[in-house]
């Protein structure tokens, strides 16, 4: 099968496209032929060499869709056949084929496509934990999405409003603005203009957002400060940069006027019955159409490097994806 391998960490060129054995289900395991492939963000950290390097080679990847090929013994939840996304991977999905433990792989609706899928895992995992089991929101609270138009904007965007949440997104193009509007937002704002958070106060009536959302801490979070409704809460999703390249200043004394909280969120750190709850909603939310991942480029498999390329450097527009 094909797959893309690393063999050295760096940049998005260390990324190769080869020939390697298919894949053979042990106990507990399943094979999914992938048919798309989710590209997020961490895995340009983890291929740089900033995260916790992995043993070398690796098949980077942990969100795909496609259909179970073979199953180990004592798998009983899928079936050969069956199509499913998949929330992690033992081999990487960055490939023809990956290898999964049972837990791993989820029912994909009918009403998905495979692009979908491969959408699914990274992007609405993190909305969802983030909305509801660190911000623990309730109908009625005004949630504000500092960049909105990637994959987890979309999707905590969307989650938010079958709750019965005011949603107010930002996003730094036109076309950006116009999908987070479409896929529900109450007001959305241009965070590439001066004066856009202040726009935040006058939309609540000067008492701010009730949970922020912050895609980029390390621009962003002494800002959302200024804008975080009385006992509100911060929820950090994304930060980049290296070293003190990804540090920001803050006036802790915002968090005491306001009895705010600053909340981080990584989905490594989700115990497994939080992730079977996460996921179960997730697959519930695809089967009535609650939840619907909007692609924004498709690209070949061996595109990765371009694919890695584009998810840091382009405007955030739905979610990437790679097509064996």
């Amino acid at each position: 099968m094909k797959a893309i391998r690393v063999h050295e960490f760096g940049p998005p060129e260390v990324l190769r496209l080869e020939t390697i054995p298919d894949l053979q289900p042990g106990p507990g395991q399943v094979v999914v032929r992938i048919h798309a492939a989710g590209v997020n963000p961490v895995e340009t950290y983890i291929r740089s060499g900033i995260y916790p390097k992995p043993p070398t080679p690796y098949t980077p990847g942990a969100d795909g869709a496609g259909v179970v090929t073979a199953r180990g013994e004592g798998v009983s939840r899928v079936a050969v056949g069956d199509r499913v996304y998949t929330a992690g991977s033992v081999s990487g999905t960055y490939a023809e084929q990956a290898l999964c433990r049972e837990s791993q792989v989820h029912p994909l609706s009918q009403r998905a496509s495979f692009a979908q899928g491969a959408a699914i895992n990274v992007p609405y995992a993190t909305a969802y934990r983030s909305l509801f089991q660190r911000a623990q929101v309730s109908p009625g609270e005004v949630l504000f999405v500092h960049g909105a138009s990637g994959g987890v904007g979309i999707a905590a965007v969307q989650l938010a409003r079958a709750v019965g949440l005011k949603v107010i997104g930002t996003a730094g193009t036109e076309q950006g603005r116009r999908l987070v509007a479409e896929q529900g937002a109450h007001h959305v704002l241009d965070h590439r203009s001066s004066g856009y958070l202040e726009q935040v106060l006058t939309l609540t009536n000067g008492r701010g957002a009730d949970v922020i959302l912050e895609m980029l801490a390390n621009v962003n979070l002494g800002k959302d400060l200024d804008v975080v409704a009385p006992g509100g809460r911060v929820v950090i999703v994304g930060n980049r940069g290296t070293n003190n390249q990804g540090t920001v200043e803050i006036n802790p004394r915002a968090t005491m006027n306001r009895d705010a909280t600053i909340l981080g969120m990584s989905l490594a750190n989700v115990a497994a019955p939080e992730l079977a709850r996460i996921h179960a909603a997730l697959v519930a939310g695809l089967e009535n159409g609650t939840l619907r991942p909007v692609i924004g480029q498709e690209f070949p498999l061996a595109e990765a490097p371009k694919a890695h390329h584009t998810v840091i450097e382009a405007s955030a527009y739905g979610k990437i994806v790679l097509i064996p």
